[in-house]
């Protein structure tokens, strides 16, 4: 299955180029009271809602997706985790361009580990990342973004897929100096994800995925999800022996080299494979 979230919270299952407006199933969620569970509410009670989803996709007509504007599929993360330098290549580039690295040692993963990013930084492929740091270099980074659909803390690798609900793509933005990773990649904006969420089972490998982004239809980044240092098992793993993972927590899991700058009226094309394609705008 695939799903978003589009216009005034709608929510949609996608089929082909057509998005089946299915938001009356909301309507099955049970009522919130104060203080709210952990985990995103839709997330928390998506097995119990797929059946509803589908069934009324087959009686609802579809309208293009790209007549309508998509958040982010995933409305209220507890956390998003972000793997720093995954790639060896991205590593390496790292090291070697001081506008990327402003003097520092770059070092691998394993010795980072993972960080956290600011929900409030999220958007949709239907919004536009700001760029109004002008006196600073605005980077894009494409990534496979996971969103867990289990609760989990200490998750064996064996067992780390199982507690995937989906994937989707998703742009680190960074603005690039000597700050702290969470805040120079939790700006306004900073985090899109989309276009739509593919639920685990429609994805073969997601340790086997292509991906490319453009800018204004310039190839930039080009690489393959094989080529993580940490693939998704182990960065569920690495992650939950920290943080109880919650239903709606989002992992991105690294960008591979190709890195470069961004500015107001340049347009991103992000892809990957077996999840599909969004266009995001940036703006001043």
């Amino acid at each position: 299955m695939r799903f978003c979230r589009f216009d005034d919270d709608r929510l949609g299952v996608v089929r082909g180029s057509l998005v089946h407006d299915v938001t009356p199933v909301l309507d099955h969620l049970p009522p919130l009271k104060w203080p709210v569970p952990r985990g995103d509410h839709f997330f928390n009670h998506l097995d119990s809602l797929r059946p509803r989803m589908d069934a009324m996709a087959d009686t609802v007509p579809g309208v293009p997706v790209s007549s309508v504007s998509l958040l982010s599929p995933v409305a209220n993360p507890g956390k998003i985790v972000a793997a720093p330098v995954n790639y060896q290549l991205h590593l390496d580039e790292s090291r070697a361009d001081t506008q990327i690295n402003f003097g520092t040692q770059v070092k691998t993963i394993a010795d980072y580990g993972v960080f956290l990013k600011a929900t409030s930084s999220m958007i949709g492929a239907g919004e536009a990342v700001v760029a109004d740091w002008p006196d600073r270099r605005i980077d894009h980074e494409i990534e496979l973004a996971l969103v867990i659909g289990r609760k989990g803390f200490r998750i064996a690798e064996a067992d780390a897929l199982s507690h995937v609900a989906g994937y989707m793509i998703g742009l680190d933005m960074t603005i690039r100096g000597t700050e702290d990773r969470s805040f120079r990649k939790s700006l306004d904006t900073f985090t899109v994800f989309g276009p739509h969420l593919v639920t685990a089972d429609e994805i073969g490998d997601p340790g086997n995925l292509d991906f490319e982004i453009k800018v204004n239809g310039e190839s930039r980044q080009k690489s393959n999800t094989g080529l993580l240092i940490w693939n998704v098992q182990k960065l569920i793993a690495y992650a939950s022996k920290a943080y109880t993972l919650y239903p709606g927590d989002v992992i991105m899991t690294g960008t591979p080299e190709g890195v470069a700058p961004v500015a107001p009226g340049d347009t991103m094309h992000a892809w990957i494979d077996e999840i599909g394609e969004m266009s995001v705008a940036v703006a001043g």
